[in-house]
């Protein structure tokens, strides 16, 4: 029987370098990191290992119980983020209480703040006793110790009573060995209780994407029965992309909640840069994605420069025209508005549509399972018989086109994939195809098949390519 990965929380007041401890324990660059106090605001996972050894680490916004700004405002907070202070302490509350270990950094650079001394409080709050032992365990991290003058000042944090201290450098790794040596003592960690390495990830991941303020983590939360998610009205509250781990109908499904995109020239440097970077891998990772729209605003061209990702990446999309509880409403309104959606979004005609509201949850319940839906049409596969008979079908109702006199000849089909379907179509020479015909075919096949909100790759081959 295996044991579940345990979790390791990053916590601690802001800019004391936890996002990038994170990024050096998960060993990519997955969380933003910016110099300005209060950037990470929603929790962010990522597997980590170490000595064959895995985990979660789980990287938090920085607490600033006194709510005012670090060194009695000598250093200012990112904009807009003195209207989060109390989230973002939930948020890693939230986390420590997930957490089997914590790792509690600190500057050097500053010294012992109160805050540091506020944060300690709320973990010694959340640690409980059990066997003798303190849990979860909490590690003394104290950050920017890059030469041995500031390793020796590193003895003053003894003081803070939370045992051994554990000099590092996040951005040079310094130290990241003896305190992930520590971690695996601490966390009691053999190979014997891991998840087998190769143990594949069969959830379904899902994306909610779409321009700041739409909705998207208000579904998130909505979905999840529970405040997840910072939410906001403020546009680009949340910057991380977030996984969420869920059982739905027995399906093991991950949402991944992302930041607000926005058209490339309003991206300001920086934080949002990057976020908009994740939200674009966030896409790349995704199955299916939800594209959350705002019934206010109506279809922008913002919403269709996303589609557009989306179709790029070649992944599944559910439309979801989220605050339909504001808008006035007769027995056209609904038909008007997905003559809108379908007209403004043209290239994505074969995707649902789904009118909800996050606020009051009308109709999310039909999100799920329509995301899940579209998931059994990505992986559908036809045999080759099929196949060809709708090509046959199709030949019959619209001969395939000529050009400079010579006539384009469809051989046979295959399906070479799924995720998304992929069919390899042997012609007398692929340069004949014309996009509106290889359109059409893409058409008789959803006719036949559906394929809902999942989009067709057809490739073209010459008889005598090879």
């Amino acid at each position: 029987m295996t044991r579940r990965i345990p979790v390791v929380a990053l916590v601690g007041r802001p800019n004391v370098g936890k996002s990038t401890l994170f990024n050096r324990l998960a060993g990519e660059r997955l969380a933003v990191v910016d110099e300005v106090p209060g950037t990470t605001r929603d929790r962010l996972h990522s597997r980590a290992e170490w000595s064959g050894l895995e985990f979660i680490v789980v990287d938090t916004g920085g607490i600033d119980p006194t709510g005012v700004r670090i060194a009695e405002g000598r250093e200012p907070l990112s904009i807009g983020s003195k209207e989060f202070i109390n989230e973002i302490r939930s948020q890693a509350e939230i986390a420590i209480q997930d957490a089997d270990a914590v790792l509690m950094l600190v500057d050097i650079e500053n010294g012992i703040t109160p805050a540091d001394e506020e944060v300690a409080k709320i973990l010694r709050r959340n640690q409980k006793e059990v066997n003798g032992e303190f849990v979860p365990p909490v590690l003394l991290v104290v950050n920017k110790c890059d030469n041995k003058e500031r390793r020796e000042q590193a003895v003053e944090f003894y003081s803070m009573g939370l045992g051994e201290i554990y000099p590092v450098s996040a951005q040079h790794g310094q130290g990241t060995g003896d305190l992930l040596d520590a971690l695996v003592k601490a966390l009691k960690l053999t190979k014997e209780d891991m998840v087998d390495e190769d143990e594949e990830d069969n959830s379904v991941k899902i994306a909610i994407v779409g321009k700041p303020n739409a909705g998207k983590s208000s579904l998130l939360n909505k979905l999840l029965g529970q405040d997840r998610a910072i939410v906001s009205p403020i546009a680009g509250t949340t910057r991380d992309a977030v996984d969420e781990y869920i059982t739905y109908d027995d399906i093991p499904v991950t949402l991944i909640d992302t930041a607000g995109i926005r058209r490339r020239g309003k991206v300001e440097p920086g934080v949002e840069k990057y976020s908009v970077l994740r939200a674009m891998r966030a896409i790349e990772r995704a199955d299916v994605a939800l594209l959350v729209v705002d019934a206010e605003s109506g279809i922008t061209n913002q919403d269709a420069h996303i589609a557009g990702f989306i179709l790029e990446a070649w992944k599944s999309v559910v439309v979801v025209v989220n605050k339909w509880d504001v808008i006035e409403k007769d027995t056209h309104t609904i038909n008007e508005y997905t003559e809108h959606v379908r007209a403004a979004l043209n290239f994505l005609d074969y995707v649902p549509i789904l009118y909800i509201s996050a606020l009051t949850g009308q109709r999310v319940n039909k999100v799920l399972p329509t995301a899940l839906q579209v998931q059994e049409e990505r992986l559908a596969r036809l045999n080759t018989g099929e196949i060809n008979r709708v090509l046959q079908k199709a030949m019959v109702h619209h001969p395939p086109p000529s050009k400079a006199g010579r006539q384009l000849k469809i051989l046979y089909g295959t399906q070479v994939r799924s995720d998304p379907p992929t069919f390899l179509i042997f012609v007398n020479d692929h340069k004949l195809v014309h996009f509106t015909y290889k359109r059409f075919l893409e058409n008789q096949f959803r006719m036949a098949y559906g394929f809902l909100g999942t989009p067709i790759r057809l490739v073209f081959k010459s008889r005598n390519s090879k």
